[in-house]
């Protein structure tokens, strides 16, 4: 059975994040360690970072576990 997929949110950007995808390349945390820190947790903290660069880091990563969507405005 997969793990859950688990979703964080700035207001802006909502991050997927699919554990039963993921490799643990560390991509993430090498690449933006105060959003990804696989020790906190939760493992991603949106609040120390601005949507474009967690966008661009989340591009990076190898295995597609993770991925983002735009939140759309009301």
């Amino acid at each position: 059975m997969p793990l859950s997929t688990h979703k964080y949110s700035n207001g802006e950007l909502t991050v997927i994040w699919q554990p039963h995808i993921c490799i643990h390349s560390g991509i993430c945390a090498r690449g933006l360690i105060e959003v990804f820190d696989p020790r906190r947790r939760p493992w991603i903290d949106m609040s120390v970072s601005d949507t474009e660069t967690i966008k661009a880091q989340i591009q990076k990563c190898p295995s597609g576990a993770l991925s983002y969507v735009e939140v759309e405005e009301k």
